[in-house]
C-alpha cells in the first residue's frame, strides 16, 4: 500500500467532509475512495471516520491520526520537490536575497560562510527589496531570502529575527548659517539627536515600492517623536544620498556600519525609536532541507559577529515593548 497517497486520500475526506465531494477533488470514483479509506483504517488498525448520513465526523482516532497526517504530506512534498530539483540539474544552486543596504562586509561573509559549510551547493545570490522577495519566494524562483520587517511572512519559515539600530547622518561640522532647514548646530559626531531636531528638513528614505511597509513605519515613528519632513525624497543611490547630505538641506536614516563621504557623520537617535529588524526566510515545507538550514544559521551568525544585530527578543525584552501581531509574526 502507498501510505502517503492513502493518507492524502484521508486528509481529502476530512477537509471535504464528504466522499462524494473529497472524490470529486481527488478526480476519483466514491466507491474507489471508500474502498481506499477502509484499506487505510485497516492497515492502520483504526477506525476513521464516523458515517452519518449527512456526511462523515472524525472519530476521536481519526482526529489523532490527522495531527500526524499533515505533516507527513508536507515532509513527502519536500522530498518530492527536493528529488525534482536533482533531476531538472538545480540541485547544485540555492537562489538568494538580501536586502539593499546590508552592508558590503555582511554580504561577503554571508557568501563565504556559505562556501565554507556547504562547498558543493553555489549561492547564487542577488539584491532584492521585501517585496520582490516575497513575490519569488512563493512563486519558487527564490529558495530563501534574507527579509528585512515589518512584512507579511504568511505561508514562510523563519530564521531568529535580529536587530540593529538606525541612526541619523548630518553634516559635519554642522551647517551653521546655511539654507533654511539646515540642521540645527549640535555637537561632534557620535553625539545622540533627538528626532524633533530634525522637524522641517527633507528626508531621503529608499524607494516606497521597495518595502512599502517598513517605508510607512519610519514614517509614522518620526511623526510620533516630532520630525515632520519637509520632503520624502526617493533615493537608493549612496551618491545620490550623500549629496544631499552634504548639502544640509537633507537627512537619512543609517545603520552604523554605513560607509560615510567626507564631510558626514552618524549620530546615534535618542531612545534609538528605529531599529533594522531582519532574519532569513524559505517557503514553509523546506525547513529540512540543509541548505535552508545552513543559510539560516549563516545568515544569523553574520548578521551578529558582522553586523552588530542582537536577537530582537533582547531588544523587546529590554524596552519593555512587544512585538507586532499575527500578520507580521516572527515565528514560523
Amino acid at each position: 500500500m502507498d501510505l502517503v497517497k492513502h493518507v492524502r486520500y484521508f486528509v481529502a475526506v476530512t477537509e471535504e467532509r464528504h466522499f462524494g465531494r473529497a472524490a470529486a477533488r481527488l478526480g476519483m470514483a466514491q466507491p474507489s475512495l471508500s474502498q481506499r479509506i477502509q484499506r487505510l483504517e485497516r492497515e492502520l488498525g483504526v477506525r476513521l471516520f464516523d458515517r452519518t448520513s449527512r456526511g462523515v465526523e472524525l472519530t476521536e482516532g481519526g482526529r489523532l491520526l490527522l495531527a500526524e497526517a499533515r505533516p507527513l504530506i508536507e515532509r513527502a512534498d519536500t522530498l518530492l520537490g527536493v528529488a525534482a530539483r536533482v533531476r531538472s540539474g538545480a540541485a547544485g544552486v540555492l537562489r538568494a536575497a538580501v536586502p539593499p543596504e546590508l552592508g558590503s562586509a555582511v554580504v561577503a561573509a554571508l557568501v563565504g560562510g556559505f562556501r565554507d559549510g556547504s562547498p558543493g551547493v553555489r549561492l547564487a545570490l542577488r539584491e532584492l527589496g521585501a517585496g520582490p522577495q516575497l513575490t519569488e519566494l512563493r512563486a519558487g524562483t527564490l529558495d530563501v531570502g534574507v527579509l528585512r520587517y515589518p512584512v507579511d511572512v504568511a505561508g514562510l519559515g523563519l530564521g531568529e529575527v535580529l536587530s540593529r539600530p538606525y541612526g541619523v547622518v548630518l553634516p559635519h561640522p554642522p551647517v551653521d548659517g546655511g539654507p533654511p532647514g539646515a540642521p540645527p548646530p549640535h555637537g561632534g559626531a557620535g553625539e545622540r539627536v533627538g528626532l524633533a531636531a530634525l522637524s522641517g528638513l527633507d528626508l531621503v528614505l529608499f524607494p516606497q515600492s521597495s518595502a512599502p511597509a517598513l517605508h510607512a513605519e519610519i514614517l509614522a515613528v518620526c511623526r510620533r517623536h516630532g520630525f515632520e519632513p519637509g520632503t520624502v525624497i526617493a533615493g537608493q543611490d549612496p551618491e545620490f544620498v550623500d549629496g544631499m547630505v552634504l548639502s544640509g538641506t537633507a537627512v537619512t536614516f543609517a545603520t552604523r556600519d554605513r560607509k560615510l563621504p567626507p564631510g558626514t557623520a552618524w549620530h546615534p537617535l535618542e531612545g534609538e525609536p528605529l531599529l533594522e529588524q531582519v532574519s532569513a526566510a524559505w517557503l514553509r515545507g523546506r525547513q529540512d532541507d540543509p541548505v535552508v538550514r545552513l543559510f539560516a544559521e549563516v545568515t544569523r551568525s553574520v548578521l551578529t559577529e558582522r553586523g552588530g544585530m542582537v536577537p530582537v527578543m533582547e531588544t523587546a525584552a529590554a524596552r519593555r515593548t512587544t512585538l507586532p501581531g499575527p500578520a507580521y509574526g516572527y515565528t514560523v
